[in-house]
């Protein structure tokens, strides 16, 4: 079972960025997921994760829905 989740800081406004990364995900590999979560979260987290696998992370690198959504694809 494929879980990905997209955690995200609610203080911070990072809604609508996780809303579309769901959506680039969704468009690209929903046919290969089982489950797509948002998860809130505070302190500036801004993190996807394929199962255990972090594939992006705020504090790690640049915000791109698409390259985001590439990471995912690539770690199913």
């Amino acid at each position: 079972m494929t879980r990905v989740e997209i955690e995200y800081c609610v203080p911070c406004g990072f809604r609508e960025r996780a809303l579309d990364v769901q959506r680039a995900v969704l468009g690209a590999c929903e046919d290969e997921i089982d489950e797509l979560a948002l998860v809130m979260g505070e302190h500036g987290v801004f993190r996807v994760l394929v199962g255990e696998e972090v594939v992006f992370d705020k504090a790690e690198g640049e915000f791109d829905v698409d390259a985001i959504a590439r990471d995912v694809r690539a770690a199913i």
